[in-house]
């Protein structure tokens, strides 16, 4: 009685786990930069915006300019604000306000 020891080739495993590994997903990135080209869209149109602060108060103006933590709104009946992201609570657009509310009546 011969017996064969049948072994497997270390390079056939080798590239098994090479592509097993090539097959996992990488993460996400962290930055999307939606909230950037959200910004920049509203910036170069001068879109009328409505920033609601976390105490409750509302702002109305225009964007100006934007870094990493805070915003410039311009406003025209009043001094300009330059506002730290992390006391705002929401932005909306004022034209959008403008129409739910004509629907909203109707």
């Amino acid at each position: 009685m011969n017996r064969k020891l049948i072994r497997p080739n270390l390079s056939e495993i080798k590239e098994k786990m090479s592509r097993d590994s090539a097959k996992k997903k990488s993460h996400p990135p962290y930055e999307t930069y939606a909230e950037n080209y959200y910004y920049l869209k509203q910036m170069n149109k001068k879109t009328p915006m409505g920033v609601v602060l976390d105490d409750g108060e509302i702002v109305e103006g225009y964007i100006e300019w934007y870094d990493k933590n805070c915003l410039k709104l311009n406003r025209d009946d009043a001094p300009n604000l330059l506002i730290y992201k992390s006391s705002i609570k929401y932005l909306y657009k004022l034209d959008d306000a403008k129409e739910k509310e004509k629907k909203a009546k109707k």
